[in-house]
């Protein structure tokens, strides 16, 4: 059994992409694995950017309601608040001191601002060495990142390795996991799902709400008789993400046959996210309703969190000679 850990943006509601692509199979792998997880909302991560306190406590709400929402097991994993465990903040202070200046400046978080210092705060250009924290802190062995995150694990070992170096085996040198088969969500636009393109479908929406968005999906102007091609359809692209192979057919055979428009297809959409989603849902907007629940699952979590936490930073502290 190994110890895994995941760190989740607190950046708003989590939207399809996110669910289908993140959310769920990291649930699955959580819930139905051998192994000790850890899953903790990156709220002081998100400092760097968002000011607004309002603004961050209720990202963080929402996504811990879309988590808890699709089945998370708090008894069995460890999910909790970032800024609950104010160790990692004491450990990202050590761990600053064994970090070079230029991989800082080497990493792509700082160097995709470069051009602009400006509108770069230090908390973005030490971000890596509080993500190694974050790791680090709680001896995690396998960290599973998308391609875009390998260059920080990789600084994280590194910085692991130079501690080790000079104090002995004080920290857990941890394996990365890159997650090659990341499922693809489309946008309403055609691009991969994002909200830094404000292409997404929000699934906790009303379903007066959720329905417009879904109508919002761009489509070319073949009109209602044309026979229409399905693997060049928006519409067509997210709804087999979460359709059956029969649903599928079904639907490809409409899109050839001609007779069916795009609006029709929405509306398929529509009533297959109400469908599929329903118990979710429901569930997300009793948590919101119930802000005192999300609270004691995350208070929960992080008494866990926080138990492993101290032992890891007592460690380093004697090694260091605190």
């Amino acid at each position: 059994m190994a110890r895994v850990l995941t760190g989740i943006q607190s950046t708003g509601i989590p939207h399809l992409g996110n669910i289908l692509g993140a959310i769920k199979p990291a649930i699955n792998l959580a819930n139905e694995g051998a192994n000790e997880a850890f899953l903790f909302i990156a709220d002081f991560h998100s400092l760097t950017t968002i000011k607004d306190a309002e603004e961050r406590k209720n990202n963080v709400r929402a996504v811990a309601a879309a988590w808890l929402a699709f089945g998370l097991d708090t008894d069995k994993n460890t999910f909790y608040r970032q800024s609950d465990i104010i160790e990692v903040a004491e450990l990202t202070w050590y761990l600053n001191c064994f970090t070079p200046f230029p991989m800082l400046a080497n990493a792509h978080s700082f160097k995709d601002k470069s051009d602009r210092l400006s509108d770069v705060n230090a908390g973005l250009f030490t971000y890596p060495v509080l993500m190694a924290s974050d790791i680090l802190l709680y001896d995690a062995e396998i960290v599973p990142v998308g391609k875009d995150q390998l260059q920080h694990l990789e600084m994280t070992r590194d910085i692991a390795r130079s501690v080790n170096h000079t104090y002995g085996e004080t920290l857990v040198v941890p394996e990365s996991k890159v997650q090659e088969s990341t499922m693809y969500i489309p946008g309403i636009d055609g691009q991969k799902m994002s909200k830094s393109y404000g292409n997404f479908i929000d699934i906790f929406l009303s379903d007066k709400k959720l329905r417009k968005n879904v109508m919002k999906i761009v489509t070319d102007s073949k009109g209602l008789e044309e026979p229409k091609d399905p693997d060049t359809c928006n519409i067509f692209n997210i709804y087999k993400t979460m359709a059956n192979s029969d649903q599928i057919r079904s639907m490809r055979e409409k899109y050839q046959a001609g007779g069916y428009g795009y609006g029709h297809a929405k509306q398929e959409l529509y009533e297959l996210i109400v469908d599929q989603f329903g118990e979710e849902r429901e569930a997300y907007n009793s948590l919101m309703d119930n802000p005192s629940k999300i609270e004691e699952e995350l208070e929960k979590g992080a008494e866990k969190a926080k138990f492993v936490a101290k032992g890891v930073v007592e460690r380093v502290r004697e090694m260091l000679g605190y």
